[in-house]
């Protein structure tokens, strides 16, 4: 009986073992099916409606498209293809974020968002620039739409992306419309916004004046040290006039106390910030801080006698990559088909952004100009949409824009324009909220309304394609001269030798006022006069020094005009500098690389003198003080010393100012709070370094031993009591984040497509940016997000790479395989001359013409 019961349960036992793991193998066949389903066709021939000619798309081994075309249609047709086969759910989500309309596929948690996008009104402004744009242009962009729509007939759902998958859980009815040429233009204005706001340094400026008086405020916004290099140092006097590069204008606080001061106005600013940081958490933490490098040599600096440009521009991580590496090749090259161009390309946009052609190599960095003003608009409280101009009512403009909601009904919201641009406080429910002001002539009656250049058409579409095609340095600063917004500085080289840089976009000329506070705008004295003209841009040719860095750092100190007042403060163009002049040997393309990859803290050379010469007493704290001689400043992804440094500068700043500013503007620790900090050292006894919460009076001493301490025993308590067990990488770690569902608070779901923790190095003003946050963690915020040489003398000995891989489709092999390379400072070769690429070929796709039936 016990023996006929046990051979019953072991034949039940092994039924369900087999009927579970059959359950399982199709459960893993299903998620293999549905993942690789949206995997693209990368061999074979794919016929194409309204193809001209044959075209070939040869893959490298790290998934790189080349794509050989007869003419240009057929050429930027094949590139939309290409972008939508690896890229589209990117391409959906950056297009809707252009246009306002995340909540179509994404619901009610992304209204406010929305509301905020429709006020700025990209899409509007993108229609305006669709009205004037030429036929060339115009039959590009719709190829691209063309080609990106032929993929979306015969994709559809999970074919498209493993995201849309998962969307159907939460929004069955969603389905991506066509490709329009509007999708394509929004892109720029997304890109000048992820590289702008200074709007944000306008209102902290204005918030910190509630609890701080002017030269307290100065003291956290310096201006740009006198010790750091210029992009242009061979236009620089013998007499500095110290102003700073801010041309004739000075800094003053608009408007009396009176304006700042009131307790109207100040709600108003902050409340534009809820909105804005909804967007960051989509698009990451950009604006200010965010930055880049570009670096051009002359061959008379180099091994190999002819200019090396490198650039690595910094953006947020993400994933995808923001990047795409791709070459487009004419063949043969022609009038009509003039492009021969390897590099760097938006998914949604045509052309490459950043590479070389056969004859010339750019690269961009930001120059983070101030391109943005807050206007104070003074409402009729008679008629909410009047506002005053010189002393007359003057009715706004009221746009209604209807906004969609998955799974809701639609919501119609009214945006308001005066004559600087859109309401921005509107998008705030704390208007509602307002108390009466004494201290202005119209109590509860203010709005705060933006003036951008991105909120006016832009050229920006035209420049791409134009310098694409340029053969020399007159026909790049032509192409050059529509690359208005968002402003860059371009480094150029080409294979004649000459290397040059020139700075495009629209500066506004103003009144008055140099852009750093909200000022009034019911009067005429802070408008906008006009932008300079490009002739009077910063530009150089071929200059002395033999070499052009940038990194978003002051171009020139005497200027006659006004960029900015908040440069990035210069110390990674220091370094960059320092490695390029002080070379003994000629640099090869090695010693580039070694330029992008330093970790060195010029932080450090400040605060490490300092701290050396600090008493400790216990042997503990003289192990670790011990770790800061002979350090080489390097911030090593394994290095116990750049651990110990970088915990202690978090709690310096957190010791230093977090008694005295609101918890929004803690410091974040990047290069302006070096320059605050590089001056309050000069001052020990500044009352900065005295703690309020504290009955005594605290000096700079007495802040740097705290700190230092606290600094050790967060270190013994999360790595090791052993000071040489300290590991910077292990706390300085990035992840990959989709900036959609990878974000979604499901743990299994951005399982599915976030990549990380990884391990890195150096910090956001080293070379090597890989920036963290004081503020928040250590974990990476923003990266170099490609790295590219380029070698004028040859070509096909360019190198590259990006991160985090070419692929948007998790789990395909190109997802994720760049990362180790990257962050190794590894590089791929750029394969340029046809019988390379086809030495490299993995795999090779043909379009051909679809025969009409």
């Amino acid at each position: 009986m016990k023996n006929s019961r046990k051979g019953w349960l072991r034949k039940r036992l092994k039924t369900t073992l087999i009927f579970l793991l059959v359950l399982g193998l199709l459960l893993v066949g299903f998620v293999t099916y549905t993942v690789r389903q949206s995997f693209p066709q990368e061999s074979g021939t794919i016929q194409l409606p309204e193809l001209k000619a044959e075209v070939t798309v040869q893959r490298d081994k790290w998934g790189i498209p080349h794509i050989y075309a007869a003419n240009s249609h057929d050429l930027f047709m094949a590139q939309g293809y290409i972008h939508a086969q690896d890229r589209f759910w990117q391409m959906d989500f950056w297009r809707h974020i252009g246009s306002g309309r995340l909540s179509e596929m994404f619901g009610s948690s992304q209204v406010d968002t929305d509301k905020y996008l429709r006020t700025m009104g990209w899409a509007r402004v993108a229609q305006q620039e669709i009205q004037e744009i030429n036929a060339e242009m115009k039959a590009y962009l719709e190829a691209y739409a063309d080609g990106v729509n032929a993929y979306l007939t015969e994709h559809h759902g999970s074919a498209l992306s493993l995201e849309y998958t998962v969307l159907k859980f939460l929004n069955p009815g969603y389905q991506p419309e066509p490709w329009q040429i509007l999708h394509s233009l929004t892109w720029g204005k997304v890109m000048a916004y992820d590289l702008g706001r200074n709007f944000q340094s306008e209102i902290e400026r204005a918030i910190l004046l509630k609890t701080l008086n002017p030269n307290q405020v100065e003291e956290l916004f310096p201006p740009y040290p006198q010790d750091l290099p210029v992009i242009l140092p061979e236009f620089q006097k013998k007499e500095d006039t110290g102003t700073g590069g801010q041309g004739n204008t000075q800094s003053y606080f608009p408007a009396s106390s009176s304006l700042l001061d009131s307790p109207d106005v100040l709600p108003a600013l902050e409340s534009i910030t809820k909105p804005m940081m909804a967007l960051e958490q989509l698009i990451g933490p950009t604006g200010i801080g965010i930055g880049s490098n570009n670096w051009v040599i002359s061959g008379q600096r180099t091994a190999t006698g002819k200019p090396i440009l490198a650039n690595d521009p910094h953006l947020g991580v993400q994933i995808p990559s923001i990047w795409y590496e791709v070459g487009l090749h004419c063949t043969p090259k022609s009038t009509e088909c003039p492009y021969n161009v390897s590099g760097f390309s938006f998914a949604g946009m045509i052309g490459v952004i950043i590479g070389h052609s056969d004859r010339i190599a750019w690269g961009v960095t930001n120059v983070q100009s101030d391109v943005m003003d807050l206007y104070i608009e003074k409402i009729n409280p008679k008629n909410p949409n009047q506002y005053e101009v010189n002393g007359k009512w003057v009715n706004m403009q009221l746009v209604p824009e209807t906004i969609q909601v998955a799974g809701s009904q639609p919501i119609v919201q009214t945006v308001r324009y005066t004559r600087h641009g859109p309401i921005l406080s509107d998008v705030s429910p704390n208007l509602k909220q307002f108390q009466p002001s004494q201290s202005l002539e119209l109590p509860q009656n203010y709005a705060v309304a933006l003036r951008w250049t991105a909120l006016e058409p832009s050229k920006l579409g035209y420049a791409v394609p134009q310098i694409n095609r340029a053969q020399n340095w007159q026909e790049f600063r032509t192409a050059a001269s529509n690359y208005d917004v968002p402003a860059q500085n371009l480094v150029y080289a080409d294979i004649d030798g000459n290397i040059g840089y020139q700075m495009p976009g629209k500066f506004p000329i103003r009144a008055q006022g140099d852009g750093r506070y909200p000022v009034p705008g019911w009067t005429d004295e802070y408008e906008w006069q006009g932008y300079i003209d490009f002739e009077q841009l910063p530009k150089s040719f071929n200059p002395p020094q033999g070499y052009i860095a940038t990194a978003n750092n002051l171009v020139m100190r005497e200027y006659p005009y006004l960029i900015t007042a908040d440069w990035v403060y210069g110390y990674r163009a220091q370094r960059i500098v320092e490695m390029i002049s002080q070379q003994t040997q000629p640099i090869s393309l090695k010693g580039v690389q070694q330029i992008q990859g330093d970790d060195r803290n010029l932080n450090a050379q400040t605060l490490v003198p300092l701290l050396q010469s600090i008493t400790v007493d216990t042997p503990r704290l003289q192990a670790a003080q011990k770790l800061l001689q002979d350090w080489n400043l390097q911030l090593g992804m394994t290095s116990p010393v750049a651990a110990l440094f970088e915990v202690f500068w978090k709690h310096l700043l957190a010791d230093t100012f977090h008694d005295q500013l609101p918890e929004k503007y803690f410091p974040h620790g990047g290069d302006r709070w070096y320059a605050v900090i590089a001056n309050l050292v000069k001052q020990p006894n500044s009352s900065w370094w005295d703690n309020r919460n504290t009955p005594k009076v605290e000096s700079r001493d007495q802040i740097l031993r705290q700190s230092f301490i606290e600094a050790v025993d967060e270190l013994e308590r999360i790595q090791s009591k052993d000071p040489k067990n300290w590991n910077w990488g292990k706390l300085h770690t990035i992840t990959f984040r989709n900036a959609t569902l990878g974000k979604s608070g499901v743990p299994p779901i951005e399982a599915l497509f976030n990549r990380g923790a990884f391990a890195t190095s150096g910090n956001g003003e080293t070379v090597n940016a890989n920036r963290w946050r004081a503020n928040k963690s250590f974990e990476v915020t923003d990266i170099p997000s490609l790295r590219m040489i380029v070698d004028l003398g040859n070509l096909d000995n360019s190198v590259a790479i990006h991160t985090p891989g070419q692929s948007g489709h998790a789990f395909h092999s190109h997802y994720n395989d760049m990362v180790e390379p990257w962050r190794k400072i590894e590089y791929h070769q750029m394969l340029w001359e046809q019988k390379s690429v086809a030495n490299n070929t993995t795999v090779t796709l043909k379009f051909v013409p679809k025969l009409r039936e």
